[in-house]
């Protein structure tokens, strides 16, 4: 598709969800149903309102059956279902007035509570069955038809690309799941990122958890195995966006939520920084330099602070100049005041920070008996 967005100065081309496609191949194969005509395109108008002209592939007919494909274009953003094939199967149903989805070969099954949809399901989303049901409906009555149809949903390399996705840690087996909420895929979207987190959590409520543990990348994953001694695919993974992963995890309910991570991103926090990611800020040496300067770090020590480009390069330095211990507690201090004014005593919070180097820097006060609750939740 010919739509662009501009992020961080490049220009990068929109594409269209796993759901569209669904919508796409069914909407044609129901048209070739009906009408006894070849479709090279179908037309579609996603939910945020952009249409869409789409190809279509495979057709394969018979009297009560057309089943076609559409084929995945994510656009520039690096998603690992870009160029799959998305098929749908259109069958009559006589004697019914229900539109039925179902999944086929390669689309997942739901296989825990707290996702969009029931146990035992096939992971087509709402939004995705909306589009297939309301496209069909349009189909049926343009042609005069009151009967119903079975739509089956398949993608034949959904088993192998769901190994590589977070479908098997959200219990969703056997294949991938069919998405999107506006049916246009964002180029490097922040959205899908905290969609992901807000599922995570969704499905550890469901399974009665009252604590959460965040990590935002592998370097918490490999502390959090190696150093706390747990399994790490218990962390949910916040990447940049701790802030909002501490407001969904209150949101949803949890009583408690400890973040683990590395001194590089946590640094920020004390900042105020509650997205890590460097264009929102890289304000490290400025706070390590603030906290020296309040322990009674010399103008030569805050001057090498500042000069620093590695957060190990400033932990030593605090080191040699005695006041390591205190800045450290200061910073941990500033974090969880900082945290604590975000939740607003909505949740209690705990925040272990550490260094590939020298290992735990230090804990925010309610850090270990979070841990503690943690450890009996989860194992």
């Amino acid at each position: 598709m010919d739509s662009f967005i501009t992020k961080d100065g490049k220009r990068l081309r929109r594409g269209y969800t796993t759901g569209s496609c669904a919508a796409a191949a069914a909407k044609a194969a129901a048209i070739m149903l009906f009408e006894n005509r070849k479709l090279d395109k179908v037309y579609l108008l996603t939910p945020n309102g952009t249409g869409l002209y789409i190809a279509v592939h495979d057709i394969v007919r018979d009297k009560n059956t057309v089943s076609c494909s559409v084929v995945k274009d994510s656009g520039d953003d690096p998603d690992i279902t870009n160029g799959i094939k998305v098929f749908a199967k259109v069958e009559k149903k006589d004697g019914i007035n229900e539109i039925t989805v179902c999944g086929g070969e390669g689309v997942g099954v739901v296989t825990k509570p707290g996702l969009d949809q029931p146990v035992g399901n096939h992971a087509i989303n709402s939004t995705p069955r909306r589009m297939i049901k309301q496209e069909l409906l349009k189909v049926c009555e343009d042609n005069g038809y009151n009967g119903g149809l079975t739509v089956t949903i398949s993608v034949p390399d959904g088993v192998k690309i769901a190994e590589k996705t977070f479908n098997p840690r959200l219990g969703i087996i056997g294949g991938i799941s069919v998405l999107g909420t506006t049916g246009i895929v964002e180029p490097m979207s922040d959205d899908a990122v905290v969609e992901t987190i807000r599922t995570e959590l969704s499905l550890r409520r469901a399974e009665g958890k009252t604590s959460v543990l965040f990590a935002p990348g592998n370097y918490a994953m490999d502390f959090i195995r190696d150093e706390l001694h747990l399994n790490a695919e218990i962390a949910v993974t916040t990447s940049n966006f701790i802030g909002d992963a501490l407001t969904l995890a209150s949101e949803e309910g949890f009583a408690y939520a400890l973040l683990v991570g590395h001194v590089g991103k946590l640094i920020k926090l004390a900042g105020g920084l509650f997205n890590t990611h460097s264009r929102w800020g890289d304000c490290r040496a400025e706070i390590f330099a603030a906290h020296a300067g309040m322990n009674g770090a010399d103008a030569e020590t805050v001057k090498q602070i500042m000069q620093s480009a590695m957060t190990d390069d400033i932990i030593s330095i605090t080191e040699k100049a005695g006041i390591y211990g205190n800045v450290m507690r200061s910073v941990m201090a500033k974090i969880d005041d900082n945290i604590s004014h975000r939740q607003l005593g909505k949740m209690k919070t705990g925040v272990i920070m550490f260094s590939k180097i020298y290992s735990s820097l230090g804990t925010t006060p309610d850090a270990e008996e979070i841990l503690e609750i943690i450890r009996k939740e989860y194992t």
